[in-house]
C-alpha cells in the first residue's frame, strides 16, 4: 500500500509578532496525525502478512497433493513480496515454521514440492538446529536429486542451500564427497545460458574445494578441469577469478596437473589471461602455467613460448605487480628459456606486438 506524503502544513510567520515565539498547535497536531496514521497502516499491513503466513503454515500440516503445493507457492510469493513480515511470521511459528517446512523434504517428496520448499528455505534465517536437521541423509538426497534434475532456478536454490549448510559448525563433510552432488554442480556451472547459475555453481565448487581437500581427486576425475578451461573465455572477471582459483587448487594434485597438461586449452588460455584481467587472475594463471611447465618442461615450455608467454612474463616483471609475482615470473621465464639459444629466445619475446 502506497503512503501519501505529509499534508500541506501551515507556515508559521513571525512577522509582526516580534522576536517572541508562539507554539503552532495545528502544525503539531497535523504532523502527529500523519505519522500515527502511517504507523497504523504499516502495523496492519505487517499483521495481515503475518496472519496470512500463519494460515498457510497451518494448512501445510493438514493438506496434501496439489493443495500442499498451492500453499507452498502462496507462501513463496508472500516471502518475495513482503520478506520482512513473512520471514518474521515463519520464524515466530517455531516448530510450525522452519521445522515444518524441513519435514516436507524426504524420500517420497515430489520434485514440485521439494523445489518450492527449498526456494522458501534459502530465503529464511536458518539457525543451527534447522541446518542440522536439513543435513539428514534423506533430505540431502532430495536436494542432490533436484540439483541434477530440476529447472535452473531450482538448481541454483539447491546450491545455495548447500552453501548455507556448510556454514554450520558441525557440518557433515561427507556430504561433499557425493559424486552425484559434484556432477550436478558441474552441470550447473557448464550452462552458459544462465550466468546466475554459473556464478552460484562456481562459488559452491570453490567452497567445497577449500573445505574438503579429499574431494579434489573426485573433482578432477569427473572432468572438471577440461570443462572449466572451456568455460574461461565466457566468464566475467569475478567468475573468472573463482574458476582460476579452483584450477590452481587442482593443479597441486598429481592427477590435476596431468589433466591440465593434457588439455590443449590450458596454455593458450592462461597466457591470454596474464596482465589482462586483474593481479589475482594473473597470479592464478602464472601458478597454473608454472605447475604445467614443471611437470613437462620440454613439451609445455615450448608450447607456452609459442603462445607468447615470454613477452607476457616480461610485462609482468616490468609492471607494478607485487615482488612475489615478479619473482615467480622471472623463475618461469628462466625455465622456459632453457631449450632456446639467447638469440632465438629474444626473437620469441615479441614485446612490441604484445604491448600493441
Amino acid at each position: 500500500m502506497a503512503f501519501d506524503g505529509p499534508p500541506d502544513l501551515p507556515h508559521h510567520h513571525a512577522g509582526d509578532l516580534g522576536r517572541r515565539r508562539y507554539p503552532n498547535r495545528t502544525l503539531h497536531h497535523l504532523i502527529h496525525t500523519w505519522f500515527t496514521q502511517r504507523y497504523l497502516r504499516m502495523k496492519k499491513r505487517s499483521e495481515d502478512v503475518g496472519g496470512l503466513a500463519a494460515e498457510l503454515l497451518d494448512s501445510l500440516r493438514h493438506v496434501k497433493g496439489q493443495a500442499r503445493l498451492n500453499a507452498l507457492k502462496e507462501l513463496g510469493k508472500l516471502l518475495s513480496s513482503n520478506p520482512c513480515g513473512a520471514k518474521k511470521a515463519v520464524a515466530d511459528a517455531g516448530s510450525g515454521g522452519i521445522a515444518l517446512l524441513s519435514s516436507l523434504l524426504g524420500p517420497f517428496t515430489s520434485h514440485a514440492v521439494g523445489s518450492e520448499v527449498i526456494t522458501i528455505l534459502v530465503n529464511l534465517p536458518l539457525d543451527s538446529d534447522a541446518r542440522t536437521n536439513l543435513m539428514q541423509p534423506a533430505k540431502i538426497s532430495v536436494v542432490v536429486d533436484m540439483l541434477n534434475e530440476g529447472i535452473v532456478d531450482t538448481k541454483i536454490n539447491c546450491a545455495r542451500l548447500v552453501e548455507l549448510l556448510m556454514e554450520e559448525k558441525n557440518f557433515r563433510s561427507e556430504i561433499l564427497s557425493s559424486l552425484s552432488l559434484l556432477v550436478g554442480l558441474l552441470r550447473l556451472v557448464k550452462d552458459k545460458r544462465h550466468p546466475n547459475g554459473v556464478a552460484t555453481g562456481l562459488r559452491l565448487l570453490k567452497a567445497i574445494c577449500n573445505h574438503q581437500h579429499q574431494v579434489h581427486g573426485l573433482v578432477v576425475r569427473i572432468g572438471a578441469v577440461s570443462q572449466l578451461l572451456e568455460l574461461l573465455p565466457h566468464l566475467g572477471s569475478e567468475c573468472l577469478e573463482t574458476a582460476l582459483e579452483i584450477l590452481d587448487e587442482l593443479s597441486s594434485l598429481p592427477e590435476g596437473g596431468v589433466a591440465l597438461k593434457d588439455c590443449p586449452l590450458t596454455i593458450p588460455n592462461m597466457v591470454k589471461i596474464l596482465m589482462r584481467v586483474s593481479e589475482a587472475c594473473t597470479q592464478y594463471a602464472l601458478s597454473i602455467l608454472s605447475a604445467v611447465c614443471k611437470l613437462a618442461p620440454d613439451e609445455c615450455a615450448s608450447l607456452a613460448i609459442e603462445a607468447g608467454l615470454a613477452a607476457k612474463l616480461l610485462l609482468v616483471i616490468q609492471s607494478g605487480c607485487s615482488p612475489t609475482l615478479k619473482q615467480r615470473s622471472a623463475e618461469l621465464l628462466k625455465l622456459c628459456s632453457l631449450n632456446y639459444t639467447a638469440t632465438l629466445f629474444i626473437s620469441k619475446c615479441k614485446l612490441t606486438r604484445t604491448i600493441q
